[in-house]
């Protein structure tokens, strides 16, 4: 399945962004996980040991989406109906405020 990970396409397009658009999501790179399924051909970090035990051991959790919230935290959810609503919060709350 696409993972459908920002951070990876942020790796592929070689900076940061606060905020990804659509435009961003067509960069032609393996490590666009919009564009191709499964995990990118490499790591897109340096990760510490607390990442790496995590993924030598995951947790058993049922969650298959998640959302970064602007406040830099982020939301998991199981269902796509759930994740969906969760981008739709994450859009509201980027919203600039009166």
């Amino acid at each position: 399945m696409l993972l459908q990970a920002d951070p990876t396409v942020q790796y592929a397009l070689g900076l940061h962004r606060d905020r990804l658009f659509y435009r961003d999501l067509r960069v032609d790179s393996p490590y666009n996980t919009y564009k191709y399924p499964g995990l990118p051909p490499g790591p897109i970090a340096s990760p510490g040991r607390a990442s790496i035990e995590a993924a030598l051991y995951p947790a058993r959790v049922p969650y298959l989406y998640f959302v970064a919230m602007p406040d830099g935290h982020h939301e998991f959810r199981v269902s796509s109906k759930a994740h969906e609503e969760a981008v739709r919060q994450a859009r509201h709350a980027r919203e600039p405020k009166p």
